[in-house]
């Protein structure tokens, strides 16, 4: 995992689920000294240290026969954080692609449930950028209950940026420059994507 420097773990290595106290021991010290005790959001700080929040509220059709999200909304909410964290730095996926040739294509996926969500909750998704290379860039994602504030999932994406031509290539300075900047810039108006 990725910020997780104190440990010396190499990147890509995963925490066993069989071995909840080591991987509670990691969800606290994880991501810079962020604190996530007991599933819950931690408090607020006013920059947030890169986190974009985006809102969602879950829909019927996201809920399976016994009422429960169904897993595979989970990576559809991380691109819906992603997309608009990228928003809220000044660009959008379709701008990357029609102006920079540039495709942000998902070449890994993760996520851990930690607690069930259901039809009308209101859930926050937090998204932050947490590994920029020249050729690839990782995001971590968090989906809390806002009612209750509990951890619902966690998980991060490993992005490969290619052409049209499905060529890989370098990220372009612009976006990297955005996406390393802690200052939030406001996108123009416009419904998201």
């Amino acid at each position: 995992m990725v910020g997780l420097q104190s440990l010396d773990l190499p990147i890509g290595v995963r925490i066993p689920v069989s071995q909840p106290k080591l991987r509670r021991q990691l969800a606290v010290c994880r991501w810079q000294n962020e604190s996530v005790t007991a599933n819950r959001l931690p408090p607020r700080q006013p920059n947030m240290d890169g986190w974009h929040e985006t809102e969602i509220r879950v829909r019927y059709a996201e809920t399976d026969q016994m009422g429960i999200v169904h897993h595979a909304n989970f990576l559809i909410w991380f691109e819906t954080g992603r997309s608009e964290l990228c928003r809220s730095k000044g660009f959008s996926y379709k701008e990357m692609e029609e102006q920079d040739n540039a495709l942000m294509v998902v070449a890994e996926s993760y996520c851990r449930y930690k607690s069930p969500a259901h039809y009308e909750d209101v859930l926050t998704i937090r998204t932050k950028v947490i590994d920029i290379r020249s050729r690839s860039l990782r995001f971590f994602y968090e989906i809390y209950r806002s009612s209750d504030e509990m951890l619902i999932a966690e998980g991060e994406t490993l992005h490969v940026v290619t052409d049209k031509d499905k060529k890989v290539r370098s990220l372009p300075e612009i976006y990297r420059n955005r996406l390393q900047d802690k200052e939030e810039l406001a996108f123009p108006d416009q419904a998201p994507s």
